[in-house]
């Protein structure tokens, strides 16, 4: 390509060239190097004037040396007159930062687009966004190349008998990633959720509704009706329903009969107490309380014919309430829904004893029988507030590091569910990176204890593998292979100590991208399947 330049950064010299092969061309040739304190220097060997430059650096071990080494070069770019710089990142760093989990967060991962701008970049060429909405972030366009046909094909090529397979999603904000690939290959698809709730320090929901399923029948209310709450005829059950309580049919009729025509009556006549036989029309008939004080004072006679809506006196046959007969209950289990218990990222069995704090958690109530279980839960609480994403209701989604943080807890129990029918299939575990093993070898483990499936691939786009999670990937039993791309760069002596470890080669990918852009032509035709 006339007119053209590309430049390798320190971190994916290897990629560079092989896109530079597939190119025709050698990369441009520029020195990088650091000071003694760290700094880093800069210096183009060639002339870069109204020439269309490209500018290939990606992640790496040491991610900021790497972002500082990319911006100093665009602007030397910008410095020398280029005529158009673009930036290809493989991987754009901090992307998992594209968003604040807190009052105080920062969303870096528009600072690095700020940042970009900044230095002088035209334009993005990237691939497998953490997030699509991060292109927003840019001044420039951003093309966001996808890895999946890339999967697709080799899945297709590679994987015996991937038509009766499920792609499975390890988290709930990947399911939109999965759900894109199973369609592409026409699968069924799953999900795994962890609960991470379960067995925490706060006496919050857990310990009030075993105080509350601790409340015995119906007849244990009927002995003591004065812990009822009357008003206008409605109260609260212990699921959070408002029930009426309305009278039988029976009582109905009865009190159709004794309740006179009603009339408008001034409101301070509804208080007046009729004692006497004699009473004025607009008062009820034989004693019997106005309708509206029904709710509110008991007819003095118990052996008289009225009745008010919250009579118990005779104890009855058991009756269900109005609101069960308009909902309908079952006791169906939802199918293709497996459960097991996690403790410190693996699947333990039913039988394993509960580590110390969920017991810890129990037992509170026990050793205090006499507290008031709300005023409990409300000072825990306080003392021990749970975290919510900008004090709502409800996390964000929850990034690698969050999710390892109940896996290292050893007196942590978490619940671990899958949803979806993978016994005796092959699973494709997919998210769009690999970092920290926990959460892949936690999703592999119930899809294989729990759901049966015979075979396991873990599949991203962006192999990180921060500190010895790739080791620990390959000593997974219930993981048999691992499939990433060159996108981040990976050691060699890595890569081949771990046999279960297959690299997609993502210079085609790139190199067409750069040509089409070169030349101005649509890049739709990178984003469609192959199907040879």
């Amino acid at each position: 390509m006339r007119n053209t330049l590309i430049f390798a950064g320190s971190s994916c010299p290897a990629l560079t060239g092989q896109i530079c092969s597939n190119l025709g061309m050698a990369p441009a040739a520029v020195e990088l190097s650091q000071f003694a304190n760290g700094e880093t220097s800069v210096k183009i060997l060639t002339s870069i004037r109204e020439k269309d430059v490209f500018v290939i650096q990606s992640g790496s071990s040491k991610i900021n040396d790497s972002i500082m080494e990319l911006l100093i070069l665009i602007s030397a770019c910008k410095g020398g007159s280029a005529n158009k710089i673009t930036a290809v990142l493989p991987y754009f760093p901090y992307s998992r930062q594209s968003k604040k989990k807190s009052h105080r967060g920062a969303i870096t991962a528009r600072m690095l687009a700020n940042l970009l701008d900044v230095a002088g970049i035209k334009h993005v060429i990237t691939i497998d966004l953490h997030a699509s909405q991060m292109q927003g972030f840019f001044r420039c366009p951003v093309d966001n190349l996808h890895a999946e046909p890339l999967i697709a094909r080799w899945i297709r090529h590679n994987v015996p008998n991937w038509q009766e397979a499920v792609c499975v999603s390890k988290n709930a904000g990947g399911t939109k990633r999965v759900t894109s690939l199973a369609d592409a290959l026409k699968l069924n698809f799953g999900i795994v959720t962890t609960d991470k709730k379960r067995g925490g320090v706060n006496m919050t929901t857990s310990m009030i509704m075993n105080r509350l399923d601790g409340f015995g029948p119906e007849t244990e209310l009927d002995s003591d009706v004065s812990k009822l709450h009357i008003g206008s005829g409605s109260h609260m059950s212990k699921h959070g329903l408002k029930l009426e309580l309305k009278p039988l049919p029976a009582e109905r009729e009865e009190q159709k009969l004794e309740q006179p025509p009603q009339e408008t009556t001034p409101p301070r006549q509804t208080h007046t107490r009729q004692d006497s036989s004699q009473s004025s029309p607009r008062k009820s008939q034989q004693g019997m309380p106005s309708p509206r004080r029904t709710a509110h004072h008991q007819s003095p006679n118990p052996n008289t014919s009225t009745r008010s809506p919250l009579h118990r006196a005779q104890p009855t046959p058991a009756r269900s309430l109005p609101i069960q007969e308009e909902i309908e209950f079952t006791d169906e289990r939802a199918r293709d829904i497996t459960h097991g218990r996690l403790v410190q990222g693996h699947i333990v069995p039913d039988d394993w004893p509960s580590p110390t704090q969920s017991a810890m958690s129990a037992s509170q109530i026990l050793d205090r029988p006499d507290e008031d279980p709300m005023e409990m839960s409300r000072n825990s609480s306080f003392f021990n507030p749970e975290g919510h994403a900008l004090g709502g209701t409800a996390d964000a989604t929850a990034t690698s590091d969050e999710e390892e943080e109940g896996f290292n807890d050893p007196t942590l129990e978490q619940m671990i569910t899958l949803v979806g029918d993978v016994r005796n299939r092959t699973v494709f575990i997919i998210d769009d990176m690999i970092d920290k093993a926990g959460s892949w070898i936690a999703a592999a483990e119930c899809v294989v204890k729990r759901g049966g499936a015979k075979k396991v691939y873990c599949i991203a786009t962006h192999g990180l593998f921060g500190g010895d999670s790739l080791e620990e990937l390959q000593d997974c039993d219930c993981i048999d292979t691992i499939l990433v791309t060159n996108s981040f760069p990976i050691s060699p002596e890595k890569a081949r100590a771990t046999k279960k470890l297959v690299i997609l080669d993502l210079s085609n990918l790139l190199a067409e991208a750069i040509r089409r852009n070169h030349y101005g032509e649509s890049i739709s035709a990178l984003f469609t399947h192959t199907y040879d």
